[in-house]
């Protein structure tokens, strides 16, 4: 069984963005993860953006922190046993967890 790997992506007011984000992390040719976004107070519309996910996602709302204080708490919210760090305004390629975690089982 392949290990369990938690996206994380913090936001803050990144609502048009984030889709792209979410959209990028579902799109993995790994499919053993999880998708964690960690609002971070935005004051835009981010939690209605990505409300649409609806399960396939973990969405968690903290007050304002910083960009420090949300990876922790996303962290805190995630359950796999690898965690793979994607800002909200950024998108990875199909192959990315899939080429690390090979990476991370020929060198352990």
């Amino acid at each position: 069984m392949e290990p369990r790997v938690s996206v994380i992506i913090p936001s803050y007011n990144c609502a048009r963005y984030v889709g792209a984000a979410v959209e990028s992390a579902l799109a993995q040719t790994y499919r053993t993860i999880e998708v964690v976004v960690l609002d971070d107070g935005s004051t835009d519309d981010t939690r209605a953006r990505l409300a649409e996910y609806g399960d396939r996602i973990v969405y968690a709302y903290q007050p304002n922190g910083g960009l420090a204080a949300a990876r922790n708490a996303g962290i805190r919210a995630a359950s796999g046993e690898w965690l793979v760090l994607l800002d909200a305004d950024d998108t990875c390629p199909p192959h990315r967890v899939e080429r690390q975690m090979r990476l991370a089982r020929e060198h352990a």
